[in-house]
């Protein structure tokens, strides 16, 4: 039954980290329920952020707030106003200092939140579910992920009952457990009903250690850093287009372009160096075209 199992509950504390950093005691319970609070509201002020993921880290006077977005700008505003706005409403909620880092994602194609996202805001539009989910993942397999799965279920093109349907490309392993597979569930409101996303991406595998700290591989580069691909290697051994160690494009030892043993200048050439494969005398096309002399 492994395939039930939340993918990123199940990998919590190996290679996922928590969205909630704080120590509790008695006001456990208090605290979770805020946090809870505090992400439903960002998502809804926030709904065209583009918002994939929320952390929320607590020391004794303050809130520290981090949102992972695709659009930072919206969230920042003109001068910074926007971002001073929300500080003083969750300020309100929680009674204590609040501080807000925002974190730009580079390649959101990979986020299994936003791709889900995206495919409910199709729905919604009246768009053709099949052509949602394959343009969703085409775009995430151009991106680099190694796979991607994608279920829509409910009311599918106003159908009278129910069903479920499935896009699958490449390879997503949820008993892996060093596989990075990511997981979001989105619903799209439409009018005749509910109709649940359901996306996992695969976006590689962790070997070794890995640091479960929230902002890992976020570094701030002004308003957002970039999430996903900074602490990756980049999946090329060399660097390189392929090359042979001469450094052209498939070529031979010498760089040429697959001559002969004895040709430096011809095309497909005989040992002699001659005409376009000319017979033995080396005269007309093919064997001096058929004349006597």
């Amino acid at each position: 039954m492994g395939q039930k199992a939340h993918p990123i509950g199940q990998r919590l504390g190996f290679i996922k980290g928590w969205d909630s950093n704080w120590y509790g005691g008695n006001d456990y319970g208090d605290k979770l329920a805020e946090d809870e609070r505090i992400r439903q509201y960002l998502l809804t002020r926030l709904k065209k952020a583009s918002v994939a993921k929320i952390v929320i880290e607590r020391t004794l006077k303050l809130v520290t707030v981090t949102i992972n977005t695709a659009r930072p700008g919206v969230i920042i505003g003109k001068g910074g106003a926007e971002v001073d706005k929300l500080r003083e409403e969750l300020k309100k909620f929680t009674g204590k200092d609040v501080q807000i880092n925002i974190f730009e994602i580079k390649r959101p194609e990979l986020d299994a939140r936003l791709v889900a996202e995206s495919i409910a805001r199709q729905l919604e539009g009246r768009i053709s579910f099949r052509r949602a989910m394959k343009m969703a993942v085409a775009s995430s397999m151009r991106m680099g992920a190694e796979g991607i799965k994608v279920q829509v279920s409910g009311r599918l093109n106003g159908a009278e009952i129910a069903r479920v349907e499935k896009y699958r490309e490449g390879r997503v392993p949820l008993h892996t457990l060093r596989a990075d597979i990511d997981f979001a569930i989105v619903e799209a409101h439409t009018k005749m009903g509910r109709i649940g996303v359901k996306c996992w991406i695969c976006r590689g595998e962790v070997f070794g250690k890995r640091d479960l700290s929230p902002n890992v591989g976020q570094a701030k580069g002004g308003p957002g850093g970039t999430r996903m691909g900074a602490d990756r290697p980049e999946r090329r051994g060399g660097g390189g287009d392929r090359r042979g160690p001469g450094g052209g494009d498939r070529r031979g030892p010498g760089g040429g372009d697959r001559r002969g043993p004895g040709g430096p200048g011809g095309d497909r050439r005989g040992p002699g160096g001659g005409g376009e494969r000319r017979g033995p005398a080396g005269g007309g096309g093919r064997g001096g075209n058929n004349r006597n002399n």
